[in-house]
Parts: structure tokens; C-alpha cells; sequence
């Protein structure tokens, strides 16, 4: 089947009103099915790749959707980290080789949607490090959403 839309590190699809979207190729690089203090985390992605080496062709998605993991102060083991998942101490070489693999994967002519937590890491950083500059998204608050459009 061919899927229109990638979201290349889905998570549990917490913000998804149908997790069973058939026209998304919901990604992880984690499969997780475990019971934790506050509910049972699921993540049961359709395919499992490190989003930094998709292998995907060049321009396959109309719509991809990168939320990627965005602390780097938490406990391993953690509710947090098994939740969201963790960045690595070079967090800004690993976002922004997820952000050019996601948009190498974008066809002309399509939309990158990224999630971005500022809890840890500012608005500001991140989007320095990926190096690209959004068209629109909210600027306030800790949960920003950026909408990038390839030409």
C-alpha cells in the first residue's frame, strides 16, 4: 500500500483521534507494550526505523510528521523516558539528521509538520540546530508546532 503520510516517529499516537489512520505509515524505532504508574504505554508502530535512516525513496510522503523524543535531562529507566523517549548529549546533530531525512523523505510541494516541547530545550535552539525556518506555528507556550512547506 502506498501511504500518502509518514510520521516518522509516532510514539504511542497520543495526539491522533484515529491511531488506525490508514492512510499513515505510523513509524518508531521503539515497540513497547508496558504497564506504568499512571496507564499501559503502547507503542506499536507499522514499521520500526531510526528516523534518521528512513529506507524510504526521496519524496515518497506528501505529509510527514516529526515528533521527536525531547528531553535530555531524565532518568533512563524513567516514566518520562520510556514515555517520550530521550535525546542524546549531541541532541542537535541527532535532530537535525532526523529533520533532513524527514525532508529528503517530503515530496515538492509537501508539508512537514514537527512537535517540538520546549521544556528542556527552547523554541529557539532546535530550530537552529535543524537550520530551517518554519512558515507558520504557534510561538507561545511549552508544546510548538512548526509547519515547514517544500518548495
Amino acid at each position: 500500500m502506498q501511504y500518502p503520510i509518514l510520521d516518522a516517529c509516532c510514539g504511542s499516537k497520543m495526539f491522533y483521534f484515529d491511531k488506525d489512520d490508514k492512510r499513515i505509515l505510523f513509524n518508531d524505532i521503539r515497540e513497547v507494550d508496558e504497564e506504568l504508574s499512571d496507564r499501559r504505554l503502547v507503542i506499536q508502530p507499522g514499521t520500526q526505523y531510526d528516523f534518521r535512516s528512513l529506507p524510504f525513496k526521496s519524496g515518497s510522503f506528501k505529509l510527514v510528521i516529526f515528533d521527536p523524543p525531547h528531553l535530555i535531562k531524565v532518568g533512563r529507566n524513567s516514566w518520562l523516558a520510556k514515555k517520550y523517549g530521550t535525546l542524546p548529549n549531541d541532541w542537535q546533530e541527532y535532530i537535525k539528521a532526523g529533520f533532513e531525512e524527514c525532508w529528503r523523505c517530503l515530496d515538492s510541494g509537501g508539508t512537514l509538520v514537527m512537535k517540538w516541547s520546549t521544556c528542556q530545550i527552547s523554541a529557539g535552539d532546535v530550530l537552529s540546530a535543524i537550520g530551517h525556518m518554519p512558515i507558520l506555528g504557534d510561538k507561545k507556550g511549552d508544546r510548538r508546532w512548526f509547519i515547514f512547506y517544500k518548495d
